[in-house]
């Protein structure tokens, strides 16, 4: 049937680029609310066919103005304190750009695109939606034109640019990831470090505590993580918690007893239950526990009633900035270190190492100048890494660029260090960070205090939210994960969990940082964080762009509470973390926010009495969120209903649920048109379809036994497929014949793939499975780069492997070993992380060969963790000399008995591993006595002190 030409499809503009964006580069990969505008104003002028011609000009009028506006906001965040006529302009034009975007926004939703089904009837509704949409964009687009021209209008009048002042500097930083290579020991808590270690090995059976107080920054968390990690293998278990200011007793439990490895628990526990079985698992064992960052003497209360004392040897350290704290933990004299700051020495050594790296001369020309951004950093270690690393970022030694970072410091540091000092200090860092980073460092004030905060989260909200685009040359996937490595380098954030090659997977805040985050969020209106009901009321009058709702230790919220939700309709971003007895209420009201673009609800910790458990969590709301584009739930325990269609959210791209979904996930997902990341944990079965699902990059975690052949033979099709991960759960033993077929559709769609763009491919356990079918696997996948199949056995070595030349971490698990499966392995050129289990002990050692040239095996290989049957992985390898040349960590097992007979020289020859840096050995003692598990250890350390490079042990 023809169109009917009275009725024309209205097109969205912003649904594809037909003409050059006519702002540079730079200004659009930009991370600030004007940048984004920026690039849909240019999109908008662009577009062909919009049905907006009548109103080019004035759109034309709000881009080129918003771009001088722009510049000019960019000067004033260089510069320092504003002048508050300035900072009153900046907020007038930071909230306009909030306003234009959302104008753009709404026109661009409710034009959008008809309906190919739709009949005539259906076309004739869309054109009039989309002809009012037009003239209710046209009247906002002249308002907010007269609004533009009333603020340049004041910036002209009152010559505001006068008003700026001079701003400190903007560095690039190119020797700033030195700043990692070395961090083993700090300079200045040596002595400090070796005295607790005494204390904490001396022979006293008793339990002892150790209270290590001092100024926020002073070295305390680094101290205590020093001293733990030199005698965590000489505990029978240990663990390392740290306390925010609002503690959660349960989750800080729940997390003492998750580190300590105690098995955790099926159902929910309230805090004496997680006491008592604490103090249970604790009984019988040598402990070694550090609370870091402690506040408050009601939570040390709680906590010590979990540690049993008992004539072991156990030990316990807190850590903490207030002296009563200290005081109320360890009540003898002797018990409390105080860190002191560094002394002048240490203070210049921490300093010049840091800048120029070790073993460098002192430049004569920024001494004085040195002597003095000293003296006002007052010994602090995190007040010198900091100024260092804006030294370190300056391209030369020049003493001009000291004395600019000298006065930048300001006098408020000179004597008395403070809060307020130390975020000055801390200011500098911010400063320094290109624009691009701003924001996105901005953004880590929506988590909690002491967060663990994946990489991977972080760098697809930012993407989701507009702070992080393509910048034509480069995947926004790829630039966020930059922007993220170069915050770790710059030292605004701390690396928490690390790969095989050192690259951060995790980071935390630090709380004085975090202090700085939330205050400038504050400032500019960026992020809006409320803890109780008192900050849900205080929202009330004001326009919040992205909230956070810190529930953790918090009350419960009533539906009044959450009321002012619902008339923040321009809320973009909205993260809910703790308990969540107000979810039915949120659920309720979320619709309303009509410009969400960001969904986090962390509700892992909950309040198993609140009676929401049997409902669940409702989100059948969020199919109204139309500009959804990243939606994340974690809620262990806890189910959440979906809607039954979520077509509508055509610009969602991630969706994360790790919890369970009534009824599985809506019948219509594979048709969402951006989705990109789909990661769902719980057994649930994908609706059928998947093969459509074109754009999908990630896919976790796929059911081998609960999907249909037709969507494993689908697999084969999403071309575009990066990360794979497989689930092999079933409630039931499948028949070998259903499973046969199974892996061959597996093997089929995964050989469709490997000429593809798949770079990562995992399978979680099910051990009944051999995985002897993927050995004809067909083109192979070349393109790999992270392959774990430690789930599945295979006879030997599958010979396509040899032909990933890409690939850089494996996880393999074989039935036996032979020398050709060696040599397959070792012939890989990249692979750097090995994760080797057998399961039959070898008639013979396993030599891993050594040569030079083409015979070289293992040449990248950094991390090797080997795993046999019976803990017996330390008796069964040789290494030759030249074998692993890149070895750093080896892990590998053995009994007490069994270490009796070994000798590191002659039965391994690990003098071989020249590169080796640390030894990691789980030790299974069995019916051991305690002297000779002690003589076995002393063994595993002798032959260490022996070894070439000295690598350190460490023992589980």
């Amino acid at each position: 049937m023809q169109k009917c030409a009275a009725f024309p499809t209205f097109r969205n503009p912003l649904h594809k680029r037909t003409s050059p964006i006519c702002i540079t580069e730079a200004e659009c990969i930009g991370g600030s609310v004007m940048d984004s505008v920026l690039a849909k104003l240019a999109e908008l002028t662009g577009a062909k066919g919009s049905n907006l011609m009548d109103l080019l000009s004035d759109i034309a009028f709000l881009r080129d103005e918003l771009c001088a506006v722009n510049a000019l906001l960019k000067k004033l965040e260089d510069g320092d304190e504003l002048d508050p006529q300035v900072k009153d302009w900046s907020n007038q034009v930071r909230e306009l750009g909030y306003d234009i975007e959302a104008c753009i926004d709404e026109f661009v939703h409710r034009v959008g695109r008809a309906d190919a089904r739709a009949g005539f009837v259906g076309r004739i509704s869309h054109f009039i939606s989309t002809l009012r949409a037009h003239l209710e964009a046209a009247r906002q687009i002249k308002e907010l034109k007269t609004r533009l021209q009333e603020i340049s209008e004041r910036r002209k009048r009152y010559k505001l640019e006068h008003h700026i002042p001079g701003s400190s500097f903007t560095a690039s930083d190119p020797r700033l990831p030195a700043l990692y290579k070395e961090t083993d020991n700090l300079v200045g808590l040596d002595g400090p470090r070796d005295e607790l270690l005494k204390w904490v090995l001396d022979e006293k059976k008793q339990l002892k505590g150790l209270s290590i107080v001092g100024f926020g920054g002073i070295g305390k968390t680094t101290l205590a993580n020093e001293v733990y990690r030199g005698v965590k293998g000489q505990f029978d278990c240990h663990a390392f918690v740290s306390v925010s200011q609002r503690p959660d007793i349960t989750r800080l439990l729940n997390s003492i007893r998750s580190k300590l490895g105690h098995q955790e628990s099926s159902y929910p526990c309230d805090v004496k239950d997680l006491i008592d079985d604490i103090r249970e698992y604790l009984q019988h064992k040598r402990y070694l526990i550090v609370v870091d960052d402690l506040w408050d003497t009601i939570s040390w209360d709680t906590i010590k009633c979990a540690l049993p004392e008992t004539n072991l040897g156990s030990r316990f350290i807190v850590t903490t900035r207030i002296d009563s704290v200290a005081r109320a933990c360890c009540t003898h004299q002797e018990s409390l270190y105080r860190l002191k700051p560094l002394n002048d020495q240490d203070s210049r050594r921490l300093m010049f190492s840091r800048t120029f790296g070790p073993n460098r001369d002192y430049p004569s020309q920024i001494k004085e100048v040195s002597a003095e951004i000293l003296k006002k950093c007052s010994g602090l270690p995190l007040a010198i890494i900091t100024v260092a690393s804006l030294l370190a970022s300056r391209p030369t030694s020049k003493k001009e660029d000291w004395e600019k970072i000298r006065n930048s410091l300001g006098s408020v540091f000179g004597t008395h260090p403070t809060l307020a000092g130390m975020r000055q200090i801390l200011r500098l860092s911010y400063r320094n960070l290109p624009h691009h980073l701003r924001t996105c460092f901005l953004y880590l004030g929506i988590y909690p205090e002491d967060h663990i905060i994946q990489r991977v989260d972080l760098v697809r909200q930012w993407i989701a939210g507009g702070l992080v685009t393509n910048s034509g040359r480069q995947d926004a996937h790829d630039l966020a994960k930059s922007y993220f490595n170069e915050l770790v380098n710059r030292s605004v954030i701390q690396p928490e969990e690390t790969d095989y090659n050192g690259e951060a997977l995790s980071c935390r805040v630090h709380d004085m940082m975090l202090d700085l985050i939330l205050s400038k969020c504050a400032e500019d209106n960026f992020i809006t964080v409320v803890y109780n009901s008192l900050g849900m009321r205080e929202l009330h009058n004001s326009k919040v762009r992205r909230l956070s709702i810190n529930l953790n230790g918090a009350e419960g919220f009533t539906i009044s509470a959450v009321q002012p939700i619902g008339r923040q309709s321009q809320i973009r971003s909205l993260a809910l973390f703790g308990d969540p007895t107000c979810m039915p209420a949120c659920a309720h009201l979320l619709p309303e926010s009509k410009f969400l673009q960001v969904l986090v609800l962390d509700l892992r910790e909950f309040d198993a009495k609140t009676g929401h458990d049997k409902e669940g969590i409702n989100l059948t709301g969020i199919s109204q969120l139309v500009l959804l584009r990243y939606l994340k739930v974690e809620a262990r325990t806890r189910c959440v209903k979906l809607p039954r269609e979520i077509r509508g959210l055509r610009h969602l791209q991630t969706l994360e649920m790790h919890c369970g979904i009534f009824g599985g996930l809506p019948s219509d997902t594979f048709h969402l048109p951006g989705l990109l990341h789909l990661i769902v944990t719980s057994a649930n079965r994908f609706p059928d379809g998947i093969d459509i699902a074109k754009s999908l990059c990630t896919l976790e975690y796929f059911g081998l036994l609960e999907n249909s052949l037709e969507n494993i033979h689908g697999l084969g099709e999403l071309t575009n497929l990066k990360d794979l991960k497989i689930r092999c759960f079933p409630e039931s033993q499948p028949d070998m014949i259903s499973m046969r077929s199974l892996m061959d559709a597996l093997c089929s769609s995964l050989g469709k793939l490997g000429s593809k763009n798949l770079r990562c491919l995992s399978v979680t356990r099910y051990p009944e499975i051999c995985a002897d079918t993927l050995h004809s696997l067909f083109p192979p996948p070349c393109h790999l780069e992270t392959l774990d199949l430690l789930a599945w056995s295979f006879s030997s070595v599958p010979r396509w492997l040899a032909e990933l030349h890409d690939l850089r971490s494996l996880d393999l698990c074989l039935k036996e070993v032979m020398a050709k499966d060696i040599g397959i392995l070792g012939g890989l050129p990249s692979l750097m992380h090995l994760h080797f289990q057998i399961q039959q002990i070898p008639k013979e050692k396993i030599i891993i060969h050594g040569g030079a040239g083409a015979r070289f095996l293992f040449p990248s290989l950094v991390n090797f963790q080997f795993k046999c049957e019976r803990k017996m992985s330390l008796q069964l390898l040789m290494f030759e000399a030249g074998a692993m040349p890149n070895l750093q960590r080896l892990e590998l097992e053995t009994s007490v008995a069994l270490l009796k007979k070994w000798d590191g020289c002659t039965s391994a020859r690990m003098e071989h591993l020249l590169s080796l840096k640390e030894i990691c050995v789980t030790m299974w003692h069995g019916q051991c006595t305690e002297s000779e598990i002690i003589a076995a250890e002393c063994a595993l350390r002798n032959f260490a002190q022996v070894h070439p490079s000295r690598p350190s042990i460490t023992i589980i």
